[in-house]
C-alpha cells in the first residue's frame, strides 16, 4: 500500500471527508459556529478560513493518501487563528507553541498508523519554519462512534504529546518538536556519520608514499 502525504490547498478541499470539509468547530467562535450552522454554509466558512490561514501565515494542513484514495487529515495553526482556543478550561496554549486543532484519520483506515504519520507531517513542517512545540487539546472521553472535532487524549499521548494542564475532559497536551524527529531519521543521521568517518579514516593510509 503506498502512502503519501501533502499540504491542504484549496484545490484538495473536497478530498477531505464531509466531517473534515464542514466542520468549524475550531475555525469559528462558539456564538459564530452556532449560527454558521443553523443559517450559514460551514463548507464556505471552513474554505475561508483555509484561505485565510495559507495567505497570512502558510501551510495549515495536511492529507494522507493510501493508494490515491484520501484518507485523514490534519489542521495546525497559530492560536490567535484558531477562535476555540480561547473556550477551553485549559486555555490559553502557550505562546511559543502552534495550535494542532483537528485531526481525522476514516474509519476504514485506522489501526495503520496513519495518524501518527500525519502528526510526524506536521511536526517536520514545523520545525523547518523554526517552530517550538506543537500543543493540542485533547478530549479524555471521546465518543468511539462519532467523528469527533476535538483529538483523544490517549492518542495524543501515545504520538508523543505530554499533559502541561490536566483536565478530567479536556487536558491540554504539548510535543516539544525537538524530540518529534523519527527514529529513522535519527539512525541515519547516525550512519552517515559513520559513513563518513569510515570513508575518511579509510582513505589516509593510501597517501602515504610506498
Amino acid at each position: 500500500m503506498s502512502r503519501r502525504v501533502v499540504g491542504v490547498t484549496l484545490d484538495n478541499l473536497e478530498h477531505l471527508s464531509k466531517h473534515g470539509r464542514t466542520c468549524v468547530y475550531w475555525e469559528l467562535a462558539p456564538h459564530l459556529k452556532a449560527q454558521a450552522e443553523e443559517y450559514g454554509d460551514t463548507e464556505f466558512e471552513k474554505e475561508a478560513w483555509v484561505s485565510s490561514v495559507l495567505l497570512e501565515w502558510g501551510s495549515c494542513g495536511r492529507i494522507v493518501y493510501c493508494d490515491g484514495i484520501p484518507a485523514g487529515s490534519v489542521f495546525f495553526a497559530p492560536p490567535a487563528a484558531v477562535p476555540r482556543s480561547l473556550a477551553f478550561p485549559t486555555s490559553p496554549p502557550s505562546a511559543d507553541a502552534v495550535l494542532m486543532t483537528s485531526l481525522e484519520v476514516l474509519p476504514e483506515f485506522r489501526g495503520g498508523g496513519l495518524g501518527r504519520m500525519l502528526v510526524q507531517a506536521v511536526a517536520k513542517d514545523l520545525t523547518r519554519r523554526g517552530v517550538k512545540a506543537i500543543e493540542a487539546f485533547g478530549d479524555a472521553l471521546p465518543d468511539e462512534d462519532s467523528p469527533g472535532c476535538v483529538t483523544p487524549a490517549a492518542f495524543l499521548q501515545q504520538v508523543g504529546f505530554k499533559t502541561v494542564r490536566p483536565h478530567p475532559r479536556w487536558p491540554r497536551l504539548r510535543l516539544e518538536l525537538r524530540s518529534a524527529i523519527s527514529w529513522k531519521e535519527d539512525v541515519e543521521a547516525a550512519l552517515e556519520r559513520l559513513f563518513n568517518t569510515v570513508t575518511v579514516t579509510t582513505a589516509e593510509p593510501s597517501l602515504r608514499p610506498a
